[in-house]
């Protein structure tokens, strides 16, 4: 098990919500270009949508690992 993981422990909504908090909706539909993040957006709507669509789901856990390290 590798525990250098940055993503080891945090769920898909955890990081989710922490990236909503800082980000918002605008500055995530910004670096991630999804509908989910556009209209309406909502944490149910795209935690669906993430976890049906891994090339989404890797930009956001990207997106939420270069966060931590700016911080």
């Amino acid at each position: 098990m590798n525990t250098q993981d940055p993503l080891h422990g945090i769920t898909l909504e955890a990081l989710l919500t922490e990236l909503v908090a800082r980000y918002g909706w605008d500055g995530l539909a910004r670096q991630v270009d999804v509908r989910c993040f556009k209209n309406d957006p909502s944490i149910k709507s795209s935690l669906s949508f993430l976890r049906k669509t891994p090339w989404a789901r890797q930009k956001v856990e990207a997106m939420f690992v270069q966060m931590r390290r700016d911080t």
